[in-house]
């Protein structure tokens, strides 16, 4: 299936980023339509780079396009003829200048794959959360199972409240028929009392029955409004958890099926005593049990349908701006977007109920404390056409935060936050009105974060990640006035969380155990260690501990992420540990791990023997996202070669002792071994240079800090000099092969325009 048939079969809500992606002129939507065969078929990538080529596929358009206008002429579809007469004048204009057509066709291609991968993915999340919803919890059991009984407890008072109203409609008959032949000429005394007296005994226990059934329905309502609360609670704090990273449920449909059933039988409750007022209106008596309970059943069903409602508006989504880092960190004249849903869902309530948006209602009195208005769209109603599965929600899509102007007051206290430990509410209220019943409601955001410049986003990200991991107090705004220690468990889980996240890995036990080295040193028991907030983000500003973290997530999801995730990278792993694990393998045997003291880097380290035979580790300045973006890993790995007399790659075997080309194989640009499309583009081959001789100073490769706990001997002085990136020309000007496959694009830009740096200076042999 081609690309742009896949992108015809999206839902309604990716192919509009679809049509705002075609509303320039630079590439209509119809040309990209009935063209689209040829359009995917072609070198664009080659063209951008190369004139002729450019030319050419320029020259093919252009016969297209008056291919495509004869058909439309055939086929008597005037609108069609004139489109495509006036789409082939505005490219004409790319005759001077071939290239910049193929780059926008790039382009274009490039932005209909962002959109078909993001579909692809909310796709397959939302296979996870059905997957999920289908596994339940014995208590999810437990529920369902009451929900049933209590369905059955309505229909049986329904049925009780029907009889009871044919057995008064009898009681009613008999009594009137009774009274006239007690006024028929010759009746002496009352022959029917006794079976008036029977009677109304009989109504009277009906009434009680019913009364009581009703008081044990609503008892179980009770019953069960606690337990799905509880759940809803649960969700909540699962909710904290999935915004941070963690692989959790937070699907709402189950909550919204009890939330619903609830809801029901609670009106149907308060029909059931309206019919009982109505039936006791007509006839009653001395000690009518209606009088005396039908009052406290009446104020129990109101409570409790009003406790129902309240907890049953929640925040689906919480704010998230589209391009940030994670939900609950916001940018002031940023679009941010935020759902919020009615649990109970009833279609005659469908577009009924408006949600209205404000913030900071319960500001705390903190000096400095900022205050925000919300702008943008902040009224919607709630409705069953912006959810999948037809759920009540109103989805804010273009709301966005201005600061108040003067509003840093002078507050109470002498608390000082930081702008990224500051906390705020986004609060949504709407009016349940059904039935007579009319109760307020209002959801509350998790705490958000607010920040005004880009390089808060990772600080802000830290206190978000901080205080859903340890805080279920969700009003807490004065949660960094006296924040509170993780342990080392909730502490590494959440540190794994990022990485699943970002790359449907999460770390190892290996991994953990590493990190946990480098915050408390050795211990025998992590477990029982706990990680303070400064320690976490504020110590050893700007290099703390998140920013060093964080930057190796970034680098990983951005250029290591298929490595990462087929377990190519033991990445988290102490130079000691990465010692004695490769002595003990055979030359050439490699291993990457992420730099300690580089922020953001990854490097390589391999097992050779020295002079006398002994094995010894080498290892290479770190690479950063910087230097990634312009070499890829793999590239690095295969042709990864140190120059002394004989060029040879060193890297032979990824630990523990898979081949390197079984391993990074199937990432090379192609199979054929030297000459891939990526070196294709430069005339040079990438190599790294051994520099010097024994005299010297070391410089780049980190030698063996310790060996065998003893410190480490003078050794051959090859271990001890520069490895350094450098190109090495391995053509002539008659061998240059140009590149034909797109599939470095970029990098070959890089090459052409400017030199880059790894380990030492790169030239570029041109």
């Amino acid at each position: 299936m081609s690309q742009w048939e896949r992108l015809m079969q999206l839902h309604p809500a990716y192919t509009q980023q679809l049509h705002d992606l075609y509303d320039k002129e630079a590439l209509p939507m119809d040309v990209r339509h009935y063209l689209s065969a040829w359009i995917e078929s072609q070198q664009w990538v080659r063209a951008a780079n190369d004139y002729d080529v450019a030319m050419v596929l320029f020259q093919v358009l252009l016969e297209n396009l008056d291919i495509q206008y004869s058909r439309f002429v055939q086929e008597d579809s005037f609108l069609m003829q004139h489109n495509f007469r006036r789409y082939k004048q505005n490219f004409q204009k790319y005759q001077e200048n071939p290239c910049l057509l193929a780059l926008n066709f790039c382009w274009y291609l490039d932005k209909e794959k962002t959109i078909l991968e993001t579909a692809e993915l909310a796709a397959q999340v939302q296979v996870l959360e059905v997957e999920q919803g289908v596994f339940e919890t014995s208590t999810q059991c437990d529920i369902d199972h009451k929900m049933s009984s209590l369905k059955t407890e309505v229909q049986y008072i329904e049925h009780a409240t029907m009889c009871l109203e044919e057995q008064q409609d009898e009681f009613d008959f008999k009594y009137k028929t009774f009274k006239m032949e007690e006024t028929m000429p010759g009746q002496s005394g009352n022959p029917h009392e006794a079976k008036l007296q029977s009677l109304i005994n009989k109504l009277n226990d009906s009434r009680k029955n019913t009364l009581f059934g009703l008081k044990e329905l609503l008892e179980k309502a009770e019953h069960l409004i606690g337990l799905v609360n509880n759940e809803r609670v649960q969700w909540q704090r699962r909710q904290q958890k999935h915004c941070i990273g963690a692989p959790l449920p937070v699907c709402l449909d189950q909550l919204e099926k009890w939330f619903t059933c609830v809801a029901e039988s609670l009106f149907q409750v308060r029909e059931f005593l309206s019919k009982l007022e109505e039936l006791a209106g007509k006839i009653s008596y001395e000690k009518d049990p209606i009088k005396a309970l039908k009052p406290s059943l009446q104020l129990m069903t109101e409570k409790l349908l009003t406790d129902l409602l309240k907890s049953s508006f929640v925040v689906e989504t919480q704010p998230t701006m589209p391009q940030g880092k994670g939900p609950l960190v916001l940018r002031t004249g940023v679009q941010f977007f935020v759902k919020t849903r009615l649990l109970v869902k009833f279609p005659d309530l469908n577009h009924s109920m408006k949600v209205n948006v404000s913030m900071d209602r319960e500001a705390p009195q903190i000096k400095r404390y900022r205050h925000f208005n919300v702008l943008g769209t902040t009224s919607k109603a709630l409705n069953m056409s912006e959810s999948k599965k037809g759920g009540m929600v109103a989805d804010f899509r273009h709301l966005n935060l201005r600061e108040q102007k003067g509003g840093g007051g002078k507050g109470a206290t002498d608390i000082s936050l930081s702008v990224t430990e500051e906390l705020h509410f986004i609060y949504f209220n709407t009016l349940f009105e059904f039935k007579g019943m009319s109760v307020e409601l209002q959801a509350t955001s998790l705490p958000v974060v607010i920040i005004s410049n880009a390089s808060q986003q990772q600080s802000a990200w830290a206190s978000v990640l901080w205080f859903n991991m340890l805080s279920q107090d969700t009003k807490d705004l004065m949660f960094f006035a006296s924040s509170p220690a993780a342990n080392w468990p909730q502490f590494g889980e959440m540190l794994s969380w990022q990485f699943l996240s970002a790359t449907q890995r999460g770390l190892n036990e290996t991994q953990l155990e590493m990190i946990a080295n480098r915050l408390f040193g050795k211990q025998p028991n992590y477990d029982i260690c706990n990680v303070a907030w400064p320690t976490f983000s504020k110590e050893n500003s700007p290099d703390t501990f998140w920013v060093w973290f964080d930057s190796i997530v970034v680098m990983v999801k951005a250029h290591l992420e298929k490595f990462w995730r087929d377990g190519l990278i033991m990445g988290f792993i102490s130079k000691s540990k990465e010692k004695a694990l490769l002595k003990k393998k055979q030359r050439g045997t490699f291993l990457l791990r992420f730099s300690e003291s580089v922020i953001g880097g990854i490097t390589c380290s391999w097992v050779e023997n020295n002079a006398t035979g002994d094995p010894s580790v080498k290892t290479i300045q770190p690479f950063t996202k910087d230097d990634l973006t312009q070499i890829p890993l793999q590239e690095i790995i295969r042709h990864f070669l140190i120059l002394k007399d004989v060029p040879q790659n060193p890297l032979l075997y990824l630990y523990p002792d898979t081949p390197r080309d079984e391993a990074f194989g199937k990432y090379y640009a192609d199979n054929s071994g030297i000459d891939s499309p990526y070196l294709r583009y430069i005339k040079t081959r990438l190599v790294f240079v051994l520099k010097g001789d024994t005299l010297e100073p070391v410089s780049n490769i980190t030698p063996d800090v310790v060996e065998d706990d003893v410190a480490v001997q003078p050794v051959d002085s090859f271990e001890h000099h520069d490895i350094n990136l450098s190109w090495d020309p391995m053509f002539s000007d008659s061998d240059i092969i140009l590149g034909d496959d797109p599939m470095y694009p970029s990098t070959s830009n890089h090459f052409f325009d400017s030199e880059i740096s790894l380990d030492g200076p790169v030239h570029t042999s041109l």
